[in-house]
């Protein structure tokens, strides 16, 4: 009970810090990790300050800490009148529906999942078809024929960006051993660096020799570890390719930023798939890692992109096709 009336003062605290008021601001709910886990949260963070950018206008926002405070803040924030609200991450689903129910005059929006209601807006992404970009990379850059991935909370839409990866290496060498982890089992498993280290220290120690990482804040640790080893890292979501350059191989960028920005610019309920094609997943290549990736790889990864959005190469969906069943 004094846990809940904690979380509780702290929302109204909240409330009172951002200067709730009876009118159509948009809000955003982060989930755990933070908005500045230089990974998923932080691109939904990015896309917002786009907007406010741009706007000139103020949104609300506010960081989970615990679970129990999903559904109490975005009941918050609706309460207050803010539309669209937008809830980052799967783990949001329940919340965002049964508040959307409670407040049917507002508009609503869930990343990475889908809510069937008339006032919500899903935005889904193609993940394996970036991961696949990335594992075909993975393979280019091995020397070892060994390559790896760090996955956070164990969950399907995980196993989907590992599927993926394991299909775009394997793709380029039919032989790649594909080494797997993911952190734990519950929402810790987004912010646990030191675990995240460990467990690519150990890939290496197998003979990988470069690493994929979607774990959100996890990754950090990931990508230190590949540093320290000499070996090279994959990030995910945003473009982390700053974070260790001469170790990030490519990052597989997920456009997370741009979907909280359209659904702001333009709520559209129903659900929204963002693949290559759409322009939702991608691989990123600026001057940090331009070295690394070269003109051949470049040229190579290109092609195979362009045959993914054709159509011309098929990637499995872990959760769709039956795919890569661990």
């Amino acid at each position: 009970m004094k846990h809940q009336s904690a979380v509780r003062l702290g929302l109204m605290a909240v409330g009172l810090v951002l200067g709730f008021q009876a009118n159509s601001e948009p809000a955003i709910v982060y989930d755990m990790g933070g908005k500045f886990d230089k990974s998923f949260n932080e691109a939904a963070y990015n896309g917002m300050e786009r907007w406010k950018k741009e706007s000139g206008k103020t949104y609300l926002e506010f960081e989970i800490s615990n679970e129990s405070q999903r559904e109490q803040a975005i009941r918050r924030m609706a309460e207050r009148g803010a539309s669209p609200i937008i809830g980052v991450g799967f783990s949001q689903a329940s919340s965002i529906e049964k508040t959307a129910k409670e407040f049917p005059k507002l508009n609503f929006a869930i990343i990475d999942m889908v809510v069937a209601l008339p006032n919500v807006q899903s935005v889904v992404f193609k993940e394996h078809e970036g991961s696949f970009l990335v594992g075909a990379m993975a393979a280019m850059a091995s020397k070892t024929g060994k390559v790896s991935f760090v996955g956070g909370m164990d969950i399907p839409l995980i196993r989907k960006f590992q599927c993926g990866y394991e299909q775009g290496a394997k793709f380029v060498n039919p032989k790649a051993e594909v080494f797997s982890n993911m952190t734990g089992t519950t929402g810790a498993a987004w912010n646990d660096p030191a675990r995240g280290g460990e467990l690519a220290k150990a890939q290496f120690a197998k003979g990988s020799d470069v690493v994929f990482a979607a774990a959100g804040g996890t990754g950090t640790g990931v990508y230190q570890a590949a540093k320290d080893s000499g070996k090279l890292a994959i990030g995910v979501d945003s473009n982390q390719n700053h974070l260790q350059p001469g170790t990030m191989l490519t990052s597989m960028i997920k456009r997370v930023d741009v979907a909280v920005y359209n659904v702001i610019k333009a709520h559209a309920p129903g659900v929204t798939v963002m693949g290559l094609k759409e322009g939702g997943v991608d691989y990123a290549l600026d001057a940090n890692n331009a070295p690394l990736v070269g003109t051949d790889m470049k040229k190579k990864v290109d092609t195979i992109k362009a045959d993914i959005i054709n159509g011309k190469i098929k990637v499995a969906d872990y959760m769709a096709d039956n795919a890569c069943k661990y």
